[in-house]
């Protein structure tokens, strides 16, 4: 038992726990591309149709949304404000639905039906798993565990090939925190094993950054060379091909 990725999708089920983990939905990007002139049907109903799916297979009793369930910054959108509360409010029907704020979650409580549990984005902890977004620093307790998971980079991996030809691939990245920076950031000695897993995002269209190409360090306090070697961290993509380091891949 313990953390499987959901084939061919970026979704991640912790087996003991049945809890199924997605991040980054942002909905209500398909109005920003209709201000460039591109339509493109709602994404809610399909989401709904594919986590359904997902739920199903997996078993899951819980869902969490490692957030930016919404895309609008600053405010909410008509789109937003229409879609959201109906989708959330179906699944938390099927599941306990859980949610951490994102940066993109302003005032997203007015969205949810009641019956569901939002936390800070600083995360929250059950048992040896932390769950965050990743563009604030987390609680200290969520240091204690052995897994941290975490949405907000959109992480893809830029592969070309022998004749040149370059492909741009969602992928899960996997690593581990500098106990010893954390330690002294934290100014504490309790620490878990602190691998670090980050999502893909569930919503396409957001785009990635290649993280063997355009990494910056202010991504995530995290992610910051002091706390992480992301050249060192492992490289997977969404059917589950194990393509190496982060260090392989670059230039």
């Amino acid at each position: 038992m313990g953390i499987k990725f959901v084939k061919d999708c970026p979704a991640l089920l912790i087996e003991e726990e049945k809890v199924l983990v997605i991040a980054d939905l942002h909905i209500g990007i398909e109005h920003e591309i209709f201000k460039s002139g591109i339509i493109i049907p709602s994404q809610a109903e399909k989401f709904y149709k594919i986590i359904k799916r997902i739920l199903k297979l997996t078993k899951a009793k819980t869902l969490v949304i490692l957030g930016d369930i919404k895309h609008k910054v600053p405010g909410i959108s008509f789109r937003e404000m229409k879609e959201i509360p109906k989708l959330l409010e179906r699944l938390s029907k099927k599941v306990s639905l859980f949610i951490v704020k994102g940066n993109h979650d302003g005032k997203i409580e007015k969205l949810l039906p009641k019956n569901i549990k939002i936390f800070s984005s600083r995360g929250f902890k059950l048992k040896k798993y932390g769950f965050l977004h990743g563009h604030a620093w987390p609680f200290k307790k969520i240091l204690e565990c052995d897994y941290i998971l975490m949405g907000h980079v959109h992480p893809r991996i830029e592969i070309k090939d022998s004749f040149g030809y370059k492909a741009i691939e969602q992928a899960w990245i996997v690593g581990r925190l500098k106990k010893k920076a954390i330690k002294e950031k934290y100014s504490t000695n309790k620490v878990g094993d602190l691998k670090l897993i980050i999502f893909p995002s569930f919503n396409k269209l957001v785009g990635g950054i290649s993280l063997n190409k355009e990494f910056e360090e202010n991504l995530a306090p995290l992610l910051s060379k002091k706390f992480f070697e992301i050249e060192k961290a492992k490289v997977y993509l969404l059917d589950g091909t194990f393509l190496g380091k982060i260090e392989d891949f670059m230039p």
